[in-house]
């Protein structure tokens, strides 16, 4: 835990949309690692575990993912190998159960990866993404009351 104590703001609780317990989970890419970092693959890994478990945690119901994205160095941004590790090791429930992925200020990298990963990711799964340019765009889909926005997205 302690290896990933500088990172465990990248994933919030951003309150709850619709009826019932539907959470709002804010995942802010700028508080990852940089690449370059000693022990990348270690921090990541259990970076993920902790996300995961995080994840089961907060989510009851349905769930929402907003990906924020915006000023986020290309040496912070997760290699195309650690999302798809990812994917398949999320449990069942939680990808059934999650009803929006929203990139929030997407970036040429990100729409190539999702273009390259298309054959490799289920139709079903890659209809929940959406983008959305400004956060006043994010705030048409979602009460921005409670979902932390990070002061570099900001800006």
């Amino acid at each position: 835990m302690q290896v990933i104590r500088p990172y465990l703001r990248v994933i919030t609780h951003g309150g709850y949309y619709g009826e019932g317990l539907n959470a709002i989970i804010v995942f802010s890419a700028c508080y990852l690692p940089d690449s370059s970092c000693p022990d990348y693959h270690y921090i990541m890994e259990n970076l993920f575990l902790f996300v995961v478990s995080s994840l089961e945690m907060l989510v009851a119901e349905d769930y929402l993912i907003i990906y924020m994205n915006g000023a986020t160095p290309r040496s912070k941004m997760p290699g195309i190998s650690w999302l798809k590790k990812c994917y398949q090791m999320i449990d069942r429930r939680l990808r059934k159960n999650l009803k929006s992925l929203v990139i929030a200020h997407p970036t040429w990298f990100i729409r190539t990866v999702l273009a390259i990963s298309r054959p490799f990711i289920s139709v079903k799964f890659m209809s929940k993404i959406q983008y959305v340019h400004s956060l006043d765009e994010l705030a048409e889909i979602v009460s921005m009351e409670h979902v932390h926005v990070p002061e570099c997205v900001v800006q």
